[in-house]
């Protein structure tokens, strides 16, 4: 039992972060969180204390901004430490990457210092597939590849600068600023694209507004320490998010 009002049935996937249950309804699904950290494509692992619980948190709180913003998620509630009950969804193997500040690939790529402010957002496409490495894509080789089609590419890069708007503002009252961030979507049984896996430390760079500090995966990435700390530092800044809070 994930919890007294939801049954936790047999596993349907097992991603490097997270496991997807079935739950006792068939539009549900049950996400729990891990420990495990991954870097490079899986090149490096390890584990980070009670990650998977302050991701969770974290991710529940963000989903709940966002649905209360009016960006449509596959969130339905955090049912303990580990374990999110979610609509069931059809993942789009296509990660959306929007980035506000240049850093990580995007500095080796171009050469620009890391740190530097972007003119506008710049929003990426990358094919979700670690055996290739998760390689950049346009939109016209994902549509052409039969990975999406085009007006499900322009509603997922829309719903992302969404996100990307809405989350700014918020994280900067809470001393922090968005770097860059990777999101998933998939399409649940009404055909609707909604927004999908985790929005987290894992899958964000945080920095502190003041000091330039990094509060995310990268400290695990770079081998700078204090990981679990900074994970948990987010979570203590950005709090339990309530409607109407």
């Amino acid at each position: 039992m994930a919890d007294k009002n939801v049954t936790l049935g047999k596993m349907l996937y097992e991603g490097k972060a997270k496991q997807v249950f079935e739950s006792d309804s068939k539009d549900l699904v049950v996400i729990r969180y891990k420990d495990d950290a991954t870097a490079f494509n899986g090149e490096k692992k390890g584990q980070i204390e009670e990650k998977g619980i302050i991701n969770n948190k974290v991710s529940a709180s963000l989903f709940r901004l966002l649905e209360s913003s009016g960006v449509p998620t596959h969130f339905v509630t955090r049912i303990n430490d580990r374990d999110q009950l979610c609509r069931a969804v059809k993942i789009i193997m296509l990660e959306v990457i929007v980035r506000n500040v240049v850093a990580g690939s995007l500095a080796k790529r171009t050469g620009q210092e890391e740190g530097a402010v972007l003119p506008r957002p710049v929003v990426e496409l990358t094919l979700k597939d670690d055996a290739k490495g998760d390689p950049l894509i346009s939109r016209d080789e994902a549509a052409a590849a039969g990975v999406a089609s085009a007006a499900d590419i322009e509603t997922m890069e829309t719903l992302a600068l969404k996100v990307n708007a809405i989350l700014v503002p918020f994280l900067l009252e809470k001393k922090l600023r968005l770097i860059d961030f990777k999101l998933e979507f998939g399409r649940n049984e009404e055909g609707q694209i909604v927004l999908a896996d985790e929005i987290s430390p894992d899958t964000c760079r945080f920095w502190d507004a003041g000091s330039g500090e990094k509060l995310d995966k990268d400290r695990f990435r770079r081998d700078l320490g204090n990981v679990r700390e900074a994970y948990q530092e987010v979570y203590e800044r950005i709090g339990d998010f309530r409607f109407g809070v």
